[in-house]
C-alpha cells in the first residue's frame, strides 16, 4: 500500500489502543462492524454516524457528536499559523514549542 492510498480506518486499531473517555467519537469514515465492535470491547461508546450505505442503521448520540466541531474546529484555527501549517521547525522540540505557543494564543483569541 503506497503512502497515497492509505485510508482512516486504516489507523483505526492504533486510534483505539491509545483512546481514553467514554466516547470515541469518529466521521464517518470509520464506520464499519470492526471499529464499532473494537471500540466497545475497550469499554467505550461508539459515536460514529452510519454511512448511507448501511442496510441496518445504527444509532448514534448525534448531541455527542457535535463535540467533534470543536475540536476540527480548532485544528482549522491552528493550522491559520504559517509555520504550524508548513512544519518551518526542523526539529521535534521547536515545533512543538511553537505549536504550543500557537495554541495558547488560539485559546486567548
Amino acid at each position: 500500500m503506497t503512502p497515497g492510498n492509505i485510508h482512516d480506518i486504516v489507523e483505526a486499531p492504533a486510534l483505539i489502543e491509545a483512546a481514553r473517555g467514554d466516547n470515541f467519537i469518529a466521521d464517518k469514515g470509520y464506520d464499519s462492524n470492526a471499529v464499532v465492535a473494537a471500540v466497545r470491547a475497550k469499554g467505550m461508546k461508539a459515536v460514529i454516524p452510519p454511512r448511507e450505505c448501511r442496510k441496518a442503521r445504527r444509532h448514534f448520540d448525534s448531541h455527542v457528536y457535535k463535540e467533534r466541531h470543536l475540536v476540527e474546529f480548532f485544528f482549522n484555527r491552528l493550522k491559520q499559523y504559517r509555520r504550524v501549517a508548513t512544519r518551518y521547525e526542523k526539529t521535534a522540540r521547536n515545533f512543538l514549542g511553537f505549536a504550543l505557543l500557537a495554541s495558547s494564543l488560539v485559546w486567548l483569541a
